[in-house]
């Protein structure tokens, strides 16, 4: 299925170094949002309290975050949980909060609060010691993914495309996490989620370029390396924006209608998936050009036959 067919090839490694430059200049600059600002991490890795309580209507989010604010927790989050009556208070651990008496103190402020009453659902205390198992396992399993991806790419490709989509992958992760270390976005459970999900969805992109690059050196013989990269980019833009048009649909709907709850989750989508079409195009594809790749890496020489002796 197609949108449009381009019938001209598009000259996208012409501007190849441009294109990198740009990526290198913002991969910079995410690194040292990273390294000077580092990530607002969640209650789920620094250590907290929840706490679940639940309305006989919709709640309303300002006055409760004032309410606690105005009692000495103004670091408390407040979101919606599930629907507009149920709601999720993130208190995160300090010195000078007692962890044993912190929900009763909570529902005693909520109680003071004009509107529907409110009644306990569920108090979960996340210890520091929990909190930094989280964060080494959310790290490994990063770690894990990268490994995994680089080994199927070696497999069904071969070694320079997998160091080129590995290297524009790791491109769009830490752009991701630039995003949020500058803006001080909170970096939650979800958000780790999401930047798992862009790996794999990147890397599905740069399969789909990369084994329409190895059928292109297979049939036109005449092409050069960089006419085949453009040749193979250019047809595969039509399902660049089936594919990545229909998913953005769908992450800016949640990101719009989703609520406190998926809103970093599907920001941190929305990020990925725009860098993940650049990258993918405009920065692995250049990068297995330097890298060398050519028309015979992908064609066996024919075998001579060895005459028979009489």
């Amino acid at each position: 299925m197609e949108f449009f067919r381009i019938k001209k090839d598009i000259p996208f490694m012409r501007h190849a170094l441009v294109f990198n430059i740009i990526s290198l200049i913002t991969f910079i600059l995410a690194v040292f949002f990273l390294s000077t600002r580092g990530l607002h991490l969640s209650v789920e890795f620094t250590g907290g309290t929840l706490i679940e309580v639940s309305y006989t209507e919709a709640a309303q989010l300002e006055p409760i975050r004032q309410a606690l604010s105005d009692e000495g927790y103004p670091d408390a989050q407040v979101q919606n949980f599930g629907s507009a009556r149920d709601v999720l208070i993130r208190m995160p651990n300090r010195e000078d909060l007692d962890t044993n008496r912190v929900s009763e103190r909570v529902m005693s402020t909520l109680a003071s609060v004009d509107g529907p009453k409110a009644e306990l659902r569920r108090v979960e205390f996340v210890g520091p010691q929990v909190g930094k198992e989280l964060a080494s396992d959310g790290a490994m399993a990063l770690l894990l993914v990268i490994i995994g991806i680089m080994l199927y790419l070696a497999a069904r490709f071969e070694w320079r495309f997998a160091v080129s989509a590995i290297i524009a992958n790791l491109h769009d992760v830490i752009i991701i996490l630039g995003f949020f270390a500058f803006f001080q976005w909170e970096f939650s459970l979800p958000v780790l989620a999401a930047v798992l999900a862009v790996l794999g969805y990147s890397v599905n992109e740069s399969v789909v370029v990369f084994d329409r690059v190895r059928e292109t050196f297979k049939k036109k013989r005449s092409m050069s390396t960089p006419d085949v990269l453009n040749h193979a980019i250019t047809s595969t833009i039509s399902r660049t924006v089936i594919t990545h048009g229909s998913t953005q649909i769908m992450v800016l709907s949640m990101l719009v209608f989703g609520g406190e709850t998926l809103y970093y989750f599907s920001l941190a989508l929305t990020i990925g998936i725009l860098f993940g079409i650049y990258s993918s195009v405009l920065v692995a594809s250049p990068l297995v050009m330097w890298l060398g790749v050519s028309r015979e890496q992908f064609i066996k020489p024919k075998k001579e036959k060895e005459e028979a002796v009489v």
